[in-house]
C-alpha cells in the first residue's frame, strides 16, 4: 500500500506541473491585460511600465518559472483587476462551489441509485421505461436551459424559491455557509437540481447496468436456486458487488461537478469559483484564471487519489495486485 500510495503521489506531481504549463501557456493568449486596467488615456510609456511591474516583459520560461516558484510557497499573486491576494478571492469562492457541488451529488445518489436498482430489476415496466424516457430527456437539454426552466417556473410563475444569489449565511470559523439557514437552503435547491440532473442520469444507467449483469451471474442464481430471501438477494449481494465501480465513477463525478459548476453558477449568479472564472476572464485577469485551473487540477487529483484509495481497500484483487 505505501508503494501504491508514493507512486500515485509522484504521478500527481508531474499532473500538477502539466496543468500549471499548460494553463500559463494558455491565458498568455486571451488578451492583454494591460488594456484592461489602464483606460485610453493612458500614454505608452505607462503602460510599458505597468508591463515591467507586473514581469509581462519577461521571457516565458522566466514569468512560468515564477508562477509556479509563487504556488510552490503558497503565493498565488494578485489579481490584475481588484489587486487583491488570489489566495483570498479564492478561498471565499470555494465554500459556495462545494457546498453546492456536495448535494448535488448527494441529490444524484439519493435519487439514483434507487432508480437504477428499480429499473434493473423491472426492466420492461411501465414506471422503468417512463424513469429511462424521463433522464434521457433531461440529460439531453442543455444545463443552462434547465436552469432557465427552473427559474421561470418555481421562481417566476410559482415563486417559491429565489432566482439568484446565495441566500443567508452564518460564519462557521473561517467557512461561509448557507446550510444552516433556511433562505440559504431555499437559495440552494434550483441550483443543486439543475447541476445534479445530468449526474443522476450517469449514476441512475451506471447502477442500472451493473446490477443486471451482476444479476446475470452464476453466483446469484445458485443463491436463487438455494431459496435466498429476494431482499437479501437483491441489496446484500448484488448491490454490494455492483458499487464497486460505482464508487470509483461517483469519485469522478464529485470532481467533474466542482469543475464544470460554472454554466450553473452563471445563470443563478451563485458565488462560487466557476463565477469568479467567468468575471475573470472577462477582465483578462491571468492570475485568478491560472489559479483556478490548478485548484481545481488539485482538486481532482487528490479525488482521484482517493477513490483509488478506496477502491483498493474494498477490493482485494487490487490490493494483492499492487503488492505484487
Amino acid at each position: 500500500m505505501a508503494y501504491f500510495i508514493l507512486k500515485r503521489l509522484i504521478q500527481s506531481v508531474f499532473v500538477m506541473l502539466a496543468v500549471a504549463f499548460l494553463a500559463f501557456s494558455l491565458f498568455r493568449f486571451v488578451g492583454d491585460p494591460v488594456s484592461q486596467m489602464t483606460g485610453v488615456e493612458t500614454s505608452e510609456q505607462d503602460r510599458e511600465r505597468l508591463r515591467d511591474e507586473l514581469g509581462l516583459n519577461d521571457a516565458f520560461i522566466v514569468q512560468f518559472a515564477r508562477f509556479t516558484g509563487d504556488m510552490l510557497k503558497g503565493d498565488f499573486g494578485y489579481s490584475y483587476r481588484t489587486r487583491q491576494p488570489v489566495a483570498e478571492m479564492i478561498a471565499t469562492r470555494i465554500p459556495a462551489t462545494l457546498e453546492l457541488g456536495t448535494v448535488a451529488l448527494l441529490i444524484s445518489l439519493i435519487v439514483g441509485i434507487p432508480a437504477g436498482v428499480y429499473t434493473a430489476l423491472r426492466p420492461r415496466g411501465f414506471v422503468s421505461q417512463t424513469i429511462l424516457m424521463t433522464t434521457l430527456v433531461g440529460v439531453s437539454i442543455p444545463t443552462f436551459v434547465i436552469g432557465i426552466m427552473l427559474i421561470f417556473l418555481f421562481g417566476v410563475q410559482l415563486g417559491w424559491l429565489p432566482t439568484f444569489g446565495r441566500g443567508g449565511t452564518v460564519q462557521i470559523g473561517g467557512w461561509t455557509s448557507s446550510l444552516f439557514t433556511s433562505d440559504g437552503w431555499r437559495a440552494l435547491i434550483l441550483p443543486a437540481l439543475t447541476l445534479g440532473v445530468y449526474q443522476l442520469t450517469l449514476t441512475m444507467r451506471l447502477v442500472r447496468a451493473e446490477m443486471m449483469e451482476v444479476m446475470r451471474s452464476d453466483y446469484i442464481r445458485f443463491a436463487t436456486a438455494r431459496g435466498i430471501p429476494f431482499r437479501s438477494l437483491y441489496f446484500r449481494h448484488a448491490l454490494a458487488n455492483t458499487m464497486v465501480p460505482v464508487i470509483t465513477i461517483i469519485g469522478l463525478q464529485f470532481g467533474g461537478v466542482i469543475a464544470f459548476s460554472i454554466v450553473t453558477e452563471s445563470v443563478f449568479q451563485w458565488p462560487g469559483m466557476g463565477l469568479l472564472f467567468l468575471e475573470s476572464i472577462r477582465f483578462v485577469d491571468i492570475p485568478v484564471m491560472g489559479v483556478y485551473l490548478v485548484v481545481i487540477a488539485f482538486f481532482f487529483v487528490l479525488v482521484n487519489m482517493a477513490v483509488d484509495l478506496l477502491y483498493v481497500a474494498i477490493d482485494p484483487r487490487l490490493r494483492v495486485r499492487e503488492d505484487a
